[in-house]
């Protein structure tokens, strides 16, 4: 995030794409709802009638996959409207009349077209955030699962240069990163292509530094994204896989592919808390040990680097992540001798400029928002402050429209998209958690009432929702929640794998794979006579 999440009841408009923050990011959505009885005005944008959208003042009900028509025309108003700032553009970024040009077509009529969306919605929400003098924008996986994520990203971009409205408190861009800790995992170069800071593996200087500090020779090219290693393995080129904290069998797309590839590996290792559906097929299964029961440091999603403390032993032969790397890094001849995370974060800071002034005797009391390049800077509260970027200038992209990976047809004429539901994450097995199963203990699928009506289909009926890639099962929610034409459905429970059926399209620079849209069929199931 560019911005803190203090700022967030102080803002005057907020703009939601992509994100139900109140389930999948309950303390930022209380935040939310906190600006709006302050007086904040909200747009959201999201084909699901969420607990936001319902307290929008205006609510954009686009077709899944259409974000950049619709930012483009956003764009396409506020320049005819002369709301976009000129200073700012003139002075912080560059490219602007390529982005001019791409959105000349983006009338609100063109728009409609390809959105759904209304135009009298489209402009109400151009003149809101178009002059609004201060505004963010906050966005999750509704808008980066797409094979077009990262285009997604650059309009948004776009969209908040235009404005100006970035680099200054309750301006700014704000993605919420997943879970407690995917921020500082990024931070600290669990990506194939950065090193810790998000150095650049490609670049000599920033890899001649990190040879030096850890004693190896590494790699000059990045490593593989997660749908190559699949790919990889089923072809023979990669041979073995270190799976942490991690559940590819139900989380990852197109499972039956993931389950291919695994198979095919000549070894795999598997570290979690649980016996998971991919430790089950693990030649090895290192136990870890949970959040309670070490030390170390988790990076929310404002950037804030916090401790976290040991209230527990581990449980059994259990072990902190740290210490298996270390003693396994031992083993197979390469000398780690930390004693404690504390001495892990001192190196991180000694070879990564954003967290060089962060220790644990600073962050003991407070945690420390990132980049704090000394060990007397305060933190950053928000990012590119005076329209300052890391590259000098911002840099306009333009973005055209993209159809997704796989439309609806005659033979899978739905659209399903999925996502979270409250209090659950990502899978949950019975045994792992009594409190999550008793809140919802199994999947309810989203189905329009005209849909069902046409199907004859009632509510909790069990029926059967099919891809080009597999079938799942499981019961009816039948609701105007979700527009006719599209059905909606969480990834939580392994009795109902969703992600047998989700697509195998990925976004062609991030290869994240495009859980949010893909073909299927519902069928009726009609019990045997």
């Amino acid at each position: 995030m560019t911005n803190s999440i203090n700022e967030i009841p102080q803002s005057k408009v907020l703009f939601v794409i992509g994100s139900n923050p109140t389930e999948a990011h309950p303390v930022i959505g209380a935040k939310m709802r906190q600006a709006l009885r302050n007086g904040a005005q909200l747009i959201v944008v999201d084909p699901r009638k969420t607990e936001l959208a319902g307290k929008a003042h205006v609510w954009l009900r686009l077709k899944p996959g259409t974000d950049i028509a619709l930012i483009n025309g956003l764009m396409h108003i506020i320049l005819k409207s002369g709301w976009h700032d000129q200073k700012f553009i003139e002075s912080c970024t560059v490219d602007f009349e390529k982005v001019v040009e791409t959105v000349e077509k983006y009338t609100p009529e063109y728009v409609e077209t390809i959105t759904g969306v209304p135009q009298h919605l489209l402009k109400a929400a151009a003149r809101i955030y178009g002059t609004a003098e201060r505004a963010q924008i906050f966005y999750t996986l509704g808008i980066t699962e797409h094979v077009c994520g990262t285009d997604n990203v650059m309009s948004l971009a776009n969209l908040t240069m235009m404005t100006g409205n970035i680099g200054k408190l309750n301006s700014g861009v704000n993605p919420m990163r997943g879970q407690n800790n995917v921020q500082g995992a990024c931070d600290q170069g669990a990506l194939p292509n950065v090193y810790s800071g998000y150095q650049k593996v490609t670049d000599p200087a920033s890899r001649e530094k990190f040879e030096k500090a850890w004693g190896v020779k590494l790699p000059e090219q990045a490593g593989m994204m997660i749908p190559d290693m699949f790919d990889a393995a089923i072809s023979g080129k990669l041979k073995a896989m270190y799976v942490m904290g991690e559940d590819p069998v139900l989380t990852d797309s197109d499972a039956h592919h993931v389950i291919k590839g695994l198979k095919h590996l000549e070894f795999l290792v598997v570290q979690n808390l649980f016996m998971t559906e991919t430790a089950k097929l693990a030649d090895v299964v290192l136990p870890g040990a949970s959040f309670a029961e070490k030390d170390g440091t988790f990076t929310n999603t404002e950037r804030r680097i916090q401790r976290v403390r040991q209230a527990i032993n581990p449980i059994g032969n259990s072990r902190p992540d740290w210490q298996i790397i270390r003693d396994l890094s031992n083993k197979m001849g390469y000398s780690m001798t930390y004693n404690h995370p504390s001495e892990i974060m001192d190196e991180m800071a000694s070879l990564s400029p954003i967290y060089a002034g962060v220790s644990y005797e600073r962050i003991d009391e407070q945690g420390l928002q990132w980049p704090v390049p000394h060990k007397e800077h305060p933190g950053t509260q928000y990012l590119h402050a005076g329209g300052k970027f890391a590259c000098g200038l911002g840099v306009f992209k333009p973005i055209e429209h993209q159809p997704p990976g796989e439309s609806p047809d005659a033979d899978y004429p739905f659209l399903l998209s999925t996502g979270r539901i409250l209090y659950h994450y990502n899978i949950t097995t019975p045994g792992y958690s009594k409190t999550l199963t008793d809140y919802r203990s199994e999947e309810r699928v989203m189905i329009h009432p005209d849909d069902a009506n046409r199907l004859d289909i009632q509510d909790m009926e069990t029926i059967r929702i099919s891809s080009r890639r597999g079938q799942v099962q499981a019961k009816s929610w039948v609701t105007d929640r979700v527009p006719p034409g599209v059905i909606w459905m969480s990834f939580h429970f392994a009795a109902c794998p969703t992600n047998e059926i989700t697509s195998s399209a990925v976004d062609k620079v991030t290869k994240t794979y495009e859980y949010k849209v893909c073909a299927i069929k519902v069928e009726k199931i009609i019990a045997p006579d």
